[in-house]
């Protein structure tokens, strides 16, 4: 088992600045060549305080800001305008990136695409559903409405 420092949030396993004990191989081929996680060291309880900070002034404020957040994320069909070709088909797919534009030029808010989950590829046009955790006990369902550019 290695003992690590996440960076970033890992679904399933903790958010930033969390010390979590994962088997040898996830740790040593995915978690730190992605950039998720460091390895643990006594030097690196500086690291998580700072880590922790940045989270914190990241984070929503209050979770009634949250679930405001939330409620209009979740009562809006957000419109995605992208590049396709015959039938619909997307050239690539949508990007969380993507997503956190088209929420931003809807007026609905900033929201960090490191917080978007998309289930399954967007590779065509039409509705789709992305998941935004705002909070770690806040997730809002985001009705996306993928169109075609002319």
């Amino acid at each position: 088992m290695s003992k690590l420092i996440l960076t970033h949030e890992v679904t399933g396993l903790g958010a930033p600045g969390d010390v979590v004990d994962v088997k040898n191989g996830y740790a040593r081929n995915y978690l730190i060549p992605s950039g998720f996680a460091v390895q643990w060291t006594r030097g690196g309880e500086k690291q998580i305080e700072s880590i922790k900070a940045a989270r914190a002034a990241r984070e929503l404020a209050t979770l009634e800001e949250a679930q405001q957040l939330k409620a209009r994320l979740e009562s809006t069909v957000v419109p995605l305008t992208v590049k396709a070709g015959n039938g619909g088909r997307l050239f690539g797919s949508v990007k969380t990136s993507d997503i956190a534009s088209a929420v931003s030029a809807a007026g609905l808010g900033e929201i960090d695409k490191r917080k978007i989950e998309i289930t399954s590829a967007i590779k065509g046009t039409g509705t789709h559903e992305a998941t935004v955790r705002l909070r770690d006990d806040v997730a809002a369902t985001i009705t996306l409405s993928v169109v075609a550019a002319r």
